[in-house]
């Protein structure tokens, strides 16, 4: 079927990822590091490795900008993928960018990732390495009061996920908000968007449907609801969110129905509908469009981080 996605995405706009076990090997093997995110003049990064929740180790990237002051504000970010993909290169661009734009530093998680790892190990590393950040935080530069979190697609999913957690296990740490592009958030794929979008580019419902079994998520587990967050009952304590959906994307109402929920809560959201858009655009990081949704993500942020005003906003 044909969507009236623009122009501006070609070629991306027409490609569909083949997501079977076959293609995550040979993904995983040229999925790397760039080495560009070494070479930034403005921003050092360095990795670390955190022990995660079974003893295990993860690598993590730090990114600080060289013009910052210690005690600055921190972004956790997490990577989409589906939970099967390691992060590419324009997930990489954008917390570089972040970071010099925002004025902040960047936890860059690289979490474990199905099948090889299944539910719940993504989510617990993701927790883990934001405990870490918490911990060292005195060592790092990093306020503990202007930390941050979001991502991408999965990378949403993981993002509310931890705030949850951190929630539910009673950890100190009061994120200053969830930033949340094109955001997987309900794990039963049953919404009209999901309906309707089963075969369009970068991603869709068919595609959605054929991570579960990857991920082995148990319902019965009682991380389950960190999975599909919009089947939670509460939503009071979380933080303020940015909520970004693609046009043709089947994960469209996941964002919708996240949003209508942090409102009935009194949590304050910015929601930005792009138009003309597909699931991943901003992986066109040259495209009007994308310059303009990540020029929208980093002015809520540096407004979170630097607030001036505590005027709510609703619909971008």
């Amino acid at each position: 079927m044909k969507y009236n996605i623009s122009k501006e995405f070609f070629p991306f706009s027409h490609f569909k990822a083949p997501i079977n076990k076959g293609m995550l090997k040979l993904a995983s093997i040229f999925m790397k590091t760039p080495p560009f995110v070494f070479r930034d003049k403005e921003v050092q990064v360095t990795r670390h490795k955190i022990t995660s929740f079974d003893g295990q180790q993860i690598s993590c990237l730090f990114m600080a900008p060289k013009s910052l002051v210690d005690n600055a504000p921190c972004l956790v970010y997490i990577h989409g993928g589906g939970f099967v993909l390691n992060a590419a290169g324009y997930h990489y661009k954008n917390a570089l960018r972040y970071a010099k734009e925002v004025g902040c530093k960047v936890l860059f998680v690289n979490y474990r990732l199905a099948p090889k790892y299944q539910h719940p190990v993504f989510i617990e590393d993701c927790y883990f390495a934001t405990c870490w950040l918490y911990d060292n935080a005195s060592t790092l530069g990093v306020d503990k009061t202007r930390i941050g979190i979001g991502g991408d697609s999965a990378g949403s999913t993981l993002s509310v996920g931890v705030c949850m957690m951190a929630h539910d296990r009673q950890h100190p740490i009061k994120f200053c908000f969830q930033m949340l592009p094109y955001p997987f958030l309900d794990a039963r794929n049953n919404s009209d968007s999901c309906k309707k979008f089963t075969d369009t580019p970068m991603w869709n419902s068919t595609l959605s449907n054929r991570i579960a079994p990857l991920t082995n998520v148990d319902k019965n587990n009682p991380n389950y609801i960190y999975y599909s967050p919009v089947e939670a009952q509460d939503f009071s304590y979380l933080p303020q969110a940015y909520i970004e959906t693609a046009e043709f994307d089947c994960l469209h109402d996941d964002g919708v129905l996240y949003a209508n929920k942090l409102c009935d809560a009194g949590i304050d959201v910015v929601v930005n509908h792009t138009k003309g858009t597909m699931h991943g655009f901003d992986i066109v990081q040259n495209a009007p469009t994308t310059k303009q949704a990540i020029k929208s993500r980093i002015n809520f942020m540096k407004g979170c981080f630097y607030p001036v005003t505590n005027d709510k906003v609703v619909n971008e």
